[in-house]
């Protein structure tokens, strides 16, 4: 990294791959700041596409956080494969650790599919609580301590802006294929000629030696992947949402939530997040209350479907999380939400300002 520009008191380095850093110019400030916050693109992505948001929070948390916007995984690179992708990302963050050992918390902020691979590499990144930690059985034990960490340090937030984490495969969860069953049927079959490696994870029909698709495994700790423990280690999870107008990702798959679940919205009334239209937290379920729901209405094909999508939903449920459900309808790029949400260029997608303000106020530190 080389020490680039120094604007409205927030210092910023880049890489001679893209990669950005960013924090406080204020000596006493960055001394203080010990919690990366790992910000991760979507497909076909780079890292300057958090470079609003990535400001924002260093200029509100100037003396918390370090700012490391991800290199590893941009343009055609974002084709090889969420697991791929998630494998290099974890090799990144522990150099990112490694370099600065004054850390000692950890966040992720990631769009689209990046959300995906950030899941991914956390289940890298996980290390189980010390054994000496969960033998203890003093009072003095914190919670954190049976938790373990994500690369040694303690994990914070784990933040999604219009993931996928169900998937992208039928009943309307890509929406610019118009909810047509005989186009959603088509394009699972040709989408890897697009999206290569990563399609066929989003439409789950990939099959590694005979594995269960990427995204169920995603939902389990599988092997040596500790998905749904890295998951459950974050103090705060949040899954923040398009409702309407993001033809990329769907309102369901990006806020977990079935069908029946969605809930109804209105125009907001708060002037400081003018486009965040119903927040929800939602507990985590224990096994007995996450028995998939039966699905019996459909043909085999929208059955299996269905079912995939009901496993996922079941699955990340075993976790709390926070969902914030966003609607840019009378915004002037409101064809564009699924870059709107995350201030992609800053003169195209200001209007989703508030979201990234909102993401803030609502950080652990």
């Amino acid at each position: 990294m080389e020490n680039g520009a120094v604007e409205n008191g927030v210092c910023s380095s880049e890489s001679v791959n893209g990669g950005r850093e960013l924090w406080s110019c204020k000596d006493s400030d960055s001394s203080s700041a010990d919690h990366l916050v790992v910000m991760v693109n979507g497909i076909l992505g780079s890292a300057t596409d958090w470079k609003f948001a990535a400001e924002q929070f260093v200029k509100v948390l100037p003396d918390k956080v370090f700012v490391h916007c991800s290199e590893r995984n941009v343009s055609k690179l974002t084709l090889d494969g969420v697991d791929v992708m998630g494998e290099r990302l974890a090799e990144e963050v522990i150099e990112v650790i490694r370099r600065k050992p004054n850390l000692r918390k950890i966040s992720f902020v990631a769009h689209s599919v990046g959300g995906l691979v950030a899941r991914y590499a956390i289940g890298r990144l996980y290390r189980p609580p010390e054994r000496e930690n969960l033998e203890d059985s003093s009072s003095n034990r914190s919670e954190e301590d049976s938790k373990g960490t994500i690369g040694g340090l303690e994990a914070m937030n784990f933040i999604t802006s219009a993931t996928p984490h169900l998937g992208s495969r039928g009943h309307k969860q890509v929406p610019f294929l118009f909810g047509v069953p005989a186009i959603e049927k088509l394009a699972n079959f040709v989408i890897h000629l697009i999206f290569k490696r990563t399609g066929r994870h989003l439409f789950m029909n990939d099959d590694d030696e005979g594995k269960p698709p990427l995204l169920k495994r995603m939902i389990e700790d599988y092997g040596d992947c500790y998905f749904m423990s890295a998951l459950r280690a974050f103090r705060h999870r949040v899954a923040y949402s398009n409702v309407g107008y993001d033809h990329i990702v769907g309102w369901r798959t990006s806020c977990i939530r079935r069908n029946s679940d969605l809930p109804k919205w209105e125009d907001t009334l708060n002037e400081k997040y003018p486009h965040v239209v119903y927040e929800e937290h939602c507990k985590a379920y224990d096994d007995e209350q996450c028995e998939p729901t039966s699905i019996k209405d459909g043909g085999s094909d929208k059955l299996e479907v269905l079912h995939c999508a009901e496993e996922l939903v079941t699955g990340l449920s075993r976790v709390s999380w926070d969902k914030v459900d966003v609607s840019f309808h009378s915004c002037r790029q409101k064809f564009a939400a699924h870059s709107v949400i995350q201030v992609k260029d800053q003169s195209m997608h200001i209007e989703g300002a508030d979201v990234i303000q909102h993401m803030i106020d609502h950080f652990l530190t």
